[in-house]
């Protein structure tokens, strides 16, 4: 009994940490050119990463990452830009969101509502 005990909190260890590696990723996906400002999304299977903070007051441009996208987040919706487009399978597509001031949110979603992405500018 007590090697099942053993087994379960390592498995519960295990688990946490890869959900806490995932939630607290890193991923670097804001980079400044030239005086634009990229944000790289990578769409399959939902958005990745699903929030983003980048600078406020400089030109922007979203780039959206497909590999092999056949699910719903291949059809992207943003609002705010007055977007809705069914994105290539494999490709980037280049979406200027202008110069967004501080504070703003920009969100992208899939056209069912499932998949999302914040991306929050100071």
């Amino acid at each position: 009994m007590k090697t099942v005990y053993i087994i379960i909190t390592l498995a519960l260890l295990v688990g946490l940490g890869i959900i806490f590696s995932n939630s607290t990723s890193t991923e670097q996906n804001v980079e400044i050119k030239n005086g634009v400002q990229y944000i790289t999304i990578k769409a399959k299977g939902g958005y990745f990463p699903k929030i983003s903070t980048a600078q406020a007051g400089i030109p922007t441009r979203l780039i959206v990452k497909t590999e092999d996208t056949f699910d719903c987040s291949a059809s992207l919706v943003i609002k705010s830009l007055n977007y809705q487009k069914i994105l290539p399978q494999n490709s980037e597509t280049e979406i200027d969101a202008g110069i967004p001031k501080v504070g703003e949110k920009l969100q992208g979603l899939c056209s069912m509502g499932m998949y999302s992405f914040l991306i929050n500018f100071s």
